[in-house]
């Protein structure tokens, strides 16, 4: 198991988090197991950016992305250089810090509003 602390969201892990994930799953997976209820609208698919993470530790040990997964983090709100879409983010054995960014596309079209 590795260790994958979750920085506070004010609407998805108020306190953040500490969650033991399991190596070899997608972070994606691995933060709805733990009750982390991250946005994912392609069902994990590779098919939006809906449950893009800020990899604030841990970045260098994740293996790279891809070019689809690079062209889709180049629609995300608040993309930042150690951004990762988390559904294609798998888990190693180095622990990690992640934050969830405080919107999505998906809100942004929804009528959420900027707080």
């Amino acid at each position: 198991m590795t260790r994958v602390i979750v920085l506070p969201h004010v609407e998805i892990c108020p306190e953040g988090a500490l969650i033991e994930a399991q190596a070899g799953e997608s972070l994606c997976q691995n933060l709805l197991e733990n009750g982390i209820a991250i946005e994912h609208a392609c069902e994990m698919s590779c098919a939006c950016t809906t449950c893009h993470v800020i990899v604030r530790e841990g970045f260098e040990a994740l293996e790279p992305s891809d070019e689809i997964e690079d062209d889709l983090l180049d629609k995300a709100w608040g993309l930042e250089p150690n951004s990762r879409l988390s559904c294609q983010a798998v888990v190693g054995q180095t622990p990690l810090v992640i934050e969830i960014p405080k919107y999505t596309i998906n809100m942004v079209k929804e009528g959420h509003s900027k707080k």
